[in-house]
């Protein structure tokens, strides 16, 4: 769940990250998970081919310099946290910390102490004091992703610690003075979460002193094929495949496809094929692009729903399916947050329940 990178130089490499280029000189962000042990960003490849990709970097440029906050908009997996490295690489914190927290990763009663650290016997099972994310980070940068998933309480103690630039412990009251630069990402369109009370306007507004916007791949297609080069690469090496090459008509594919996934689905596509394929040639049928929802979606009504489901029910239980409830379950829900960007709220959404019901069917299935 955390991510840090403590670096003795302000080298990108200190933060997981490789800086390259592709073959027509553009930027390329890679995050090295071979260097870094933990789990990696979403998206692991960022690059600046499209025009409005191009357009971002004067401004990070710009920004990283400063001790500014900055909040980085985008769907799940457009590269917000490769982004946010990139700022701390680029600022006069890349020889101090980068801490990267996924703040929809933990739960209610949880997240106060990963984030504010707490003292020993400040509640049941604090057998230690441990010191949280902004101490851990202090001196260089914190990244907060998944930034809308925060409670109201626990944005109006965010809100006082980015004001006070001090943290008070669980259990203690002395305050631990702090010099951290706050790098929010959120998926979520916050400036709606603030006109629909989920998202206090102060905290908003403090930490959207900058804000860098990721558009979706599909709205940057000409980011596509030079990523999927970079991937094809990469995945082509731990293979040991001596050629690997896109036909003309998966690279067609590729560029058409919607990728409600982003770079990561991007990132799936490639490493799939590349095992698969034969001959060491990537055809369409080999990157599994097939539509996530089809012209003919009666399932799309509600009350047609039952009905929809109805004849593949019948069929499958004549079939003598062994746990064919908890496979439907277990199927679904799988099926749900994978479509949903890995995100549990949109998940929730998806299925109808509350987020709570979603985290303990993803715990059972080992997906959290």
């Amino acid at each position: 769940m955390r991510n840090s990178s403590h670096s003795s130089a302000g080298s990108r490499t200190d933060v997981g990250l490789v800086a390259a280029a592709n073959d027509d000189g553009r930027p390329l962000l890679a995050y090295d998970c071979d260097q870094h042990h933990a789990v990696g960003p979403r998206a692991r490849a960022l690059i600046f081919n499209d025009p409005r990709s191009r357009a971002l970097l004067p401004l990070i440029a710009r920004v990283a310099p400063s001790d500014a906050n900055v909040l980085i908009m985008g769907e799940t997996g457009t590269g917000k946290e490769l982004v946010a490295r990139y700022v701390h690489s680029l600022s006069d914190r890349a020889h101090a910390p980068f801490v990267a927290v996924n703040c929809g990763a933990f739960s209610e009663s949880l997240i106060e102490g990963e984030l504010f650290g707490y003292e020993k016997g400040a509640f049941t099972g604090a057998n230690v004091a441990r010191p949280g994310w902004f101490e851990a980070a202090n001196g260089g940068t914190l990244f907060l992703d998944e930034l809308g998933d925060l409670s109201l309480p626990l944005q109006v103690k965010l809100l006082r610690v980015l004001q006070e630039r001090e943290v008070v412990r669980l259990g203690s009251r002395k305050a631990v003075p702090l010099n951290v630069r706050v790098i929010a990402a959120t998926n979520v369109e916050l400036q709606q979460a603030v006109n629909e009370g989920r998202f206090r306007s102060d905290l908003f507004y403090r930490l959207q002193v900058v804000a860098i916007p990721l558009l979706p791949l599909r709205e940057r297609r000409a980011d596509i094929l030079p990523l999927a080069r970079h991937f094809l690469e990469q995945y082509g090496k731990r293979a040991g495949a001596s050629r690997l090459e896109l036909s003309a008509a998966a690279e067609e594919a590729l560029f058409q496809h919607g990728w409600p996934g982003n770079i990561r689905e991007l990132e799936n596509a490639i490493h799939r094929a590349t095992l698969i394929c034969e001959d060491g040639r990537i055809r369409p049928a080999d990157l599994g692009l097939g539509d996530l929802v089809g012209a003919s979606d009666p399932g799309a009504d509600p009350a047609s729903l039952e009905e929809a489901v109805r004849p593949l029910i019948g069929r499958l239980l004549k079939g003598d399916h062994d746990q064919l409830l908890d496979r439907l379950v277990a199927f679904t829900v799988t099926e749900a947050f994978r479509l949903s960007s890995e995100n549990q709220i949109k998940t929730a959404a998806a299925l109808g329940i509350s987020r709570n019901v979603v985290r303990t069917h993803l715990k059972n299935l080992d997906l959290i």
